[in-house]
């Protein structure tokens, strides 16, 4: 048997090696934030969720660090924290492994509408992720001109116009012809986006191109087909690689959310 002296040491140093790790992605997470605050932009406050994460990682290093308060705790107690971040874990990945399936979702040609889901529109135009889609959607309808589109979104506290207005001077400037454009102006969400949209065709028969971004295909599909749409198809665009770390974040907590309340 090691010696109990042995094997306190080897505690104490492991307790350190975590105690490090935390510090370090601590450190990561709040540079992370910074550098999306300071240099990358943002359309909503929720990268501050690195700040928090953060100091999350720092308040466990400093715990960890002091390892007489660890020992006091009795042992179900850290079992039960073991198994329930061992958990945490294994829903995270399964969920983001969820997300990236969809990413370079592909849509056949000769669908009867383009739903171009809506994203921040800027005083100066549309948003970098908003731009990408409408993009993409032009794609489609240059290829497949018996194709109608339509472009949803209303108007948000920061936005001078809705987004639908803005998406349909994009499209004609792009060169998509008016009459093929339909406008939904109301929507402050995605299953508003959805729901709303269908009021401009039949969601029963009609096949359907769904264009967002590609972190957030998954949701969106998911949530048209818990809307109703029966012939619905992907097609995703690209997004700022930067951003991607806080985007798949942000898209778990939105999956669970719509998971929870039965929009699935």
């Amino acid at each position: 048997m090691e010696p109990r002296g042995r094997a306190q040491k080897k505690r104490v140093a492991g307790k350190r090696i975590w105690s490090r790790i935390f510090a370090v992605l601590g450190a990561l997470c709040l540079l992370y934030c910074l550098t999306i605050f300071f240099f990358m932009g943002y359309g909503t406050s929720f990268f501050l969720i690195w700040g928090m994460i953060a100091a999350a990682c720092g308040g466990m290093s400093l715990f960890l660090s002091r390892a007489d308060w660890l020992d006091r705790l009795p042992k179900w107690f850290k079992r039960s924290f073991v198994i329930l971040c061992c958990v945490g874990g294994a829903v995270f990945l399964f969920v983001e492994g969820l997300i990236l399936s969809e990413f370079g979702a592909k849509a056949e040609t000769g669908a009867e509408y383009v739903i171009v889901l809506g994203a921040q529109w800027k005083s100066n135009g549309p948003s970098y992720v908003l731009k990408k889609r409408l993009d993409k959607a032009v794609d489609y309808l240059l290829d497949n001109p018996e194709t109608k589109v339509i472009v949803t979104g209303g108007q948000g506290s920061n936005e001078h116009i809705t987004e639908a207005e803005g998406m349909y001077g994009y499209l004609v400037e792009a060169g998509i012809e008016a009459e093929r454009i339909q406008q939904e102006d109301q929507a402050t969400n995605t299953v508003e986006n959805l729901v709303l949209s269908s009021a401009f065709l039949d969601k029963e028969i009609d096949k359907v191109v769904l264009v967002t971004n590609n972190f957030h295909m998954f949701r969106a599909l998911s949530l048209a087909k818990g809307q109703g749409y029966k012939q619905v198809e992907g097609l995703a665009a690209g997004s700022y690689p930067g951003m991607l770390p806080n985007n798949l974040l942000r898209e778990f907590f939105g999956v669970g959310k719509d998971f929870l309340v039965g929009n699935f």
